[in-house]
């Protein structure tokens, strides 16, 4: 490798590692006009084209990324995702089946961008399982992807609702209180924190919840709403003493 070359791909994976993902473009685009033989250089540009939406560029590179390195893992975990995208879903199965054969790595060890789609993934199968009431299957495939990403609250506020409808409020309330650890000022997870306490009969928790996110978004329609019910509720009469109304008119 001359040195033009190591200088360009060390510059492009310096600025693909800060983000900065058209400067790395343009020096690993460099570097593939005149050398075919580095996998984790078409990597980088296939993750780079995937996240500006160019998903057939993305499946080229992450392709000639795993003819030059078949065992290549995160070059395979990608192309399945990029499949995915692109709505060819058998090859992603397949080619996300035969990466997870070849390797014994776990999870927490893919590089971010593999990790987070692939939770991704498993979190829209999760979500046509709770649509056709299969609980079960949508629960396992949200622990799943936040097996993969488990900061990703938005997750695990879906997995506190499916708890919820369910049946299981108990264990619903255990994750919205995760989050609520993770980001106090998560106002979905707060949100449903409120709904699921407030159907356990503590009112005065889910008032709390609600006022919670009306201090930090005064503007939220959803707290909003929820408190206007509590108080009208508060407001309205009896059934007992509507029908004392009625008899007497």
């Amino acid at each position: 490798m001359d040195e033009r070359i190591r200088q360009l791909i060390t510059l492009g994976r310096e600025h693909y590692h800060a983000g900065e993902y058209d400067k790395a473009e343009e020096c690993l685009l460099k570097v593939v006009e005149t050398h075919h033989s580095f996998p984790d250089v078409f990597n980088m540009l296939g993750v780079i084209h995937h996240t500006k939406s160019r998903y057939e560029e993305a499946e080229h590179a992450f392709e000639v990324a795993l003819r030059i390195n078949p065992a290549y893992t995160d070059a395979a975990l990608n192309l399945s995702v990029t499949y995915n995208e692109l709505g060819k879903y058998d090859k992603a199965r397949e080619v996300y089946a035969r990466a997870m054969s070849n390797t014994q790595r776990q999870p927490r060890n893919l590089e971010p961008f593999a990790r987070g789609k692939l939770a991704n993934m498993h979190a829209d199968l999760g979500e046509v399982y709770a649509s056709m009431a299969l609980y079960a299957e949508a629960v396992r495939e949200y622990e799943k992807a936040l097996e993969l990403s488990p900061d990703f609250v938005d997750l695990r506020t879906r997995l506190g609702n499916v708890f919820r409808d369910m049946g299981r409020p108990d264990r619903a309330i255990v994750e919205f209180e995760h989050v609520k650890q993770q980001k106090p000022h998560y106002t979905p997870a707060r949100i449903h924190l409120g709904v699921t306490l407030y159907s356990l009969g503590r009112r005065d928790e889910a008032i709390a919840e609600w006022n919670s996110v009306l201090e930090h978004d005064p503007h939220n329609k959803s707290a909003s709403l929820y408190l206007r019910m509590v108080k009208d509720e508060d407001t309205a009469p009896t059934p007992g003493s509507a029908l004392i109304d009625m008899l007497d008119e």
